[in-house]
């Protein structure tokens, strides 16, 4: 009897210490996640660009090829847009035949570069006749599935809406090219997952 009274003394420090212990531990995750140590959910969300994921396009989407490799992938139901020679355009259309979301792959062809992307695509917009053009963000040194891009997030106004766009300058090793991921400002919130992943499984 005497040792059994004795035991729960004995034990309490170890059951202290394994507690401690615990705490310790879920703190040192907690710090690894918030300082981009953890994986996905809290990086994720972190920035403008963190939805940003390279991978392959989802099974049963179609893939257009632009004559310098560059391949751009869309879902199903999306009508290919005649645009431009050796550019690649996609749209999903309304019953009234207007946009509803927009994608589009072009080689370089001008001044752009990775450094001066931010100010190129927002001047190359005003060029275009668009009104209040907006940058929201830009980010370089992005990674894609074949190379590194730079990228914005910008609005402007057009005679028919207003549109919000992702375009990305992606270099890779054969060539460099430009994915545009649009839709109009006030249906981007419904478009933008499947806009994101399009961006995510391009390759120049």
């Amino acid at each position: 009897m005497a040792t059994a009274a004795s035991e729960p003394m004995r034990r309490t420090p170890v059951k202290v210490g394994f507690v401690v212990g615990v705490v310790a531990v879920a703190a040192v995750l907690i710090v690894g996640v918030s300082s981009g140590g953890g994986e996905s959910s809290h990086r994720r969300a972190s920035g403008p660009f963190g939805w940003l994921h390279p991978a392959p396009p989802p099974t049963g989407w179609n893939v257009a090829r632009i004559p310098d490799g560059a391949t751009l992938a869309y879902p199903p139901g999306w009508t290919p847009v005649k645009t431009d020679p050796g550019t690649a355009s996609v749209a999903l259309l309304d019953g009234g035949g207007r946009f509803d979301a927009y994608l589009n792959a072009t080689p370089k062809g001008g001044t752009e570069t990775a450094a001066n992307w931010s100010r190129f695509r927002p001047d190359h917009n005003r060029g275009e006749g668009n009104r209040d053009v907006r940058l929201l963000a830009s980010a370089e040194n992005l990674t894609f599935r074949s190379g590194r891009g730079s990228c914005v997030i910008d609005v402007y106004t057009t005679t028919k809406a207003t549109f919000r766009e992702i375009a990305c300058l992606v270099s890779g090793p054969n060539s460099t090219a430009v994915v545009v991921a649009a839709a109009p400002n006030a249906g981007w919130d419904h478009q933008a997952a499947t806009l994101e992943r399009a961006v995510s499984s391009f390759i120049p």
